[in-house]
């Protein structure tokens, strides 16, 4: 039966919540007739989507059978339910289950009865956020908290995720079956980590891996946007990922210099100066050409804060005539804004971070965020070793708590000044730090470093730690 206390929040408003019990039955019901129906449900079902009760606990024991591989169908579903508390015991558990099986209207419409209760489901989380946000908005004076939490809530919706919803560790491993079919199927790479391009690195780091956050630090000057731009570059050319980059620093026209500098291999300086000959005159109109139809889009918007920058990316996944964002990129952490007042920058920082970390699982895409290093390495007279720590990362120590991945940049050239007559080190070597991994090991990847055309390149050097 209807679960009634779900509709206290609404009585106010004199309004009801909208389910279809047909709709519910027919789904369960074709489930137990045919296996294909069996699958679809399973996979496009959640337990809470079921507005019922015994509805809800046939799903939730239907999913429970599928998992342990066992039979799904009258006699295994009645013995699973018959201790189940939204049955008075295994005779109404039975009588229930059989009706079910006998009056489902016709199988071969299991689509639309799945469409039916998604839909009914969709509108009760909308029906239920609103008045949430109706009850949030006579406790709270911030404006642009409610929005963010409006636009999150209808987020979430939009995606069928529950933020709310605890699920067992069975389910769970329902959802880990899946996802290894999925990368062990044609599809894997809409499931796999996305290749940087750099391929030690995605040795180490499996790809970027989905929903993480991903810190790229270095000193100013190490190479932090030009790295960056790169890994972009490739995603987006190589993989055809579509690439959101959030520059707080440069505009979008540097940013794209940049990027036809190094695509096109001519010198940055002899770009921005304009004097080419004809050859690098050809050289620029065809790069000009070929990254213009990359998926790359850019923001140079002053001071953005993580939900100006939710609500972009969602602008560009709700329009249908594009591809959904599937990375993102922010330069740099410590020039953005918290939407929220805090006391001091540290806490700040904290704030930032944590909602990028939220952004970056909501959103289902990597979110690589550039940072400021401290400048205790250069200071301190007991480190001889000028290779960043994750204590050197500036303003909070939550950067490094909230990371799923940190990775530096170090190019040991930058301090061949300080060096005096003794070794130098080449300016084209450069090293990216793997400092934390959340997901596997540590390690250092080498690069080699084009500084004239800003770009980071694979280097075939064997390495003892390799």
């Amino acid at each position: 039966m209807p679960t009634a206390n779900r509709e206290l929040n609404l009585n106010s408003l004199g309004m009801s919540l909208p389910y279809n019990m047909q709709a519910e039955q027919s789904v369960l019901g074709a489930a137990l007739m045919d296996e294909t129906a069996l699958n679809q449900t399973i996979q496009q079902l959640s337990p809470e989507m079921f507005y019922s009760d015994q509805n809800r606990a046939v799903f939730t024991q239907m999913q429970r059978l599928y998992t342990d591989s066992e039979a799904v169908d009258v006699v295994t579903l009645v013995d699973a339910l018959a201790a189940d508390a939204a049955f008075q015991g295994a005779d109404e558990a039975k009588t229930y289950v059989v009706r079910l099986a006998e009056t489902v209207p016709s199988i071969s419409n299991v689509d639309a009865y799945l469409r039916i209760v998604r839909d009914k489901y969709k509108t009760r989380r909308l029906m239920e956020g609103m008045a949430a946000v109706l009850a949030q908005s006579g406790e709270e004076d911030d404006a642009d908290l409610l929005l963010e939490s409006a636009e999150q809530r209808l987020f979430e919706i939009r995606n069928m995720k529950n933020k709310s919803s605890v699920r067992t560790l069975r389910e769970s491993v329902l959802e880990v079956i899946q996802t290894m079919d999925h990368l062990s199927g044609p599809d894997r790479e809409k499931y796999a980590g996305i290749p940087t391009g750099y391929s030690y690195l995605d040795t180490v780091l499996t790809g970027l891996g989905r929903s993480d956050l991903i810190i790229l630090a270095a000193r100013p000057g190490m190479g932090k946007t030009s790295f960056a731009l790169n890994i972009a570059t490739n995603v987006a050319r190589t993989q055809r990922v579509p690439t959101i980059i959030f520059s707080l620093e440069m505009t979008c026209e540097q940013l794209t210099d940049r990027i036809i500098s190094s695509t096109a291999g001519i010198d940055s300086r002899t770009l921005r100066t304009g004097q080419m000959n004809n050859s690098l005159w050809t050289d620029f109109a065809n790069a000009a050409n070929a990254v213009s139809s990359i998926p790359i889009y850019m923001d140079d918007t002053s001071g953005v804060t993580v939900p100006e920058i939710k609500a972009k990316i969602r602008q560009i996944n709700q329009d249908p005539s594009r591809e959904p964002i599937g990375l993102v990129i922010v330069d740099y952490l410590q020039l953005m804004q918290s939407s929220r007042r805090t006391e001091n920058r540290v806490q700040e920082i904290s704030e930032i971070t944590r909602s990028l970390k939220i952004m970056a699982k909501d959103l289902n895409v990597p979110v690589i965020v550039l940072s400021q290093l401290s400048r205790a390495a250069e200071k301190s007279s007991g480190r001889s070793d000028k290779r960043p720590q994750l204590s050197d990362l500036r303003d909070s120590g939550s950067i490094e708590q909230d990371a799923d991945v940190v990775l530096f940049l170090y190019r040991a050239a930058y301090y061949n000044s300080q060096n005096g007559e003794g070794e130098q080190a080449s300016e084209n070597e450069a090293e990216c730090i793997v400092a934390k991994n959340r997901h596997g090991e540590t390690s250092t990847v080498y690069l080699g470093w084009d500084g004239s055309h800003t770009r980071f390149v694979d280097v075939d050097i064997t390495h003892e730690d390799y």
